[in-house]
């Protein structure tokens, strides 16, 4: 009975979501353009599809997958566990004692941005409009290689307790070198790869490991320490997918020197 509750408080706030969404594109369609919409009966099975997907998708993080994760990063985070790992008992924690805790935020990082449906939106969409030169799979990766590394540095940052900023501004230094250099073909996409990561699946996941982080070590706090990872999940992509498109060009000039000579 609670999970059919939490099934139709869930239902009834995915459609008070998606309602406004579809009033503005078919009241734009009847009132701005003036014209019927197209196809209404593919439109509103479409429509059903979505709000039956997202409902059952979003019962599905909160009873299964964000539990999961929360109770994982309060483990992992335990100082017992952290110092039955080092091999002077009782000696104060270093930052490469905390090697576990940067393992599980990269991978965390990865796998939950891999499964992001915004950037699989994205994904799909940079394929059709590149003509296959930018695949589904080489951009997921992509972005989420960049997630990945932002995450693990994040955790990192809380660990040693340096300030945010330093890594922040270090980290738009080389997005504005690279914008220099990239292909220009993927450097708005580049930019917005780092937006579609922060979405439903990984900001939960990311600011409960952040602030299980922060709450476990001594000296740190949650609400100056515990925030700023999903500042490293958005930035980092933006250099993963303009490095990916560099290095795609980079072969590509190798190889026509190499046919070039042959």
């Amino acid at each position: 009975m609670d999970i059919l509750l939490g099934l139709l408080n869930i239902g009834f706030a995915t459609l008070t979501d998606v309602l406004p969404i579809a009033g503005i594109i078919i009241g734009f369609q009847l009132f701005v353009l003036r014209q019927k919409v197209p196809h209404l009966k593919k439109v509103l099975i479409g429509f059903i599809y979505v709000l039956i997907g997202l409902t059952l998708f979003l019962v599905g993080l909160e009873e299964a997958l964000f539990p999961l994760g929360n109770l994982m990063a309060q483990q992992l985070t335990d100082p017992a566990f952290i110092r039955s790992t080092v091999d002077v008992v009782g000696a104060t924690l270093q930052w490469d004692d905390y090697k576990w805790i940067y393992l599980f935020a990269a991978a965390i990082g990865f796998s939950t941005t891999v499964a992001e449906p915004s950037l699989i939106a994205v994904a799909i969409k940079a394929q059709q409009v590149s003509g296959g030169t930018i695949t589904v799979w080489g951009l997921r990766t992509a972005v989420a290689i960049g997630v990945a590394i932002g995450i693990a540095l994040g955790t990192f940052r809380i660990v040693t307790g340096t300030p945010l900023h330093y890594y922040i501004i270090t980290g738009y230094v080389v997005v504005v070198i690279q914008t220099a250099f990239a292909p220009r073909s993927i450097i708005a996409l580049a930019y917005d790869s780092g937006g579609v990561t922060t979405s439903t699946v990984t900001v939960p996941l990311v600011a409960a490991l952040g602030l299980g982080l922060a709450s476990t070590i001594p000296g740190r706090s949650p609400l100056i320490d515990g925030f700023g990872l999903i500042a490293f999940a958005s930035l980092f992509p933006i250099m993963s997918v303009m490095g990916y498109a560099q290095i795609g060009e980079w072969r590509t000039r190798r190889e026509q020197k190499k046919q070039q000579t042959d």
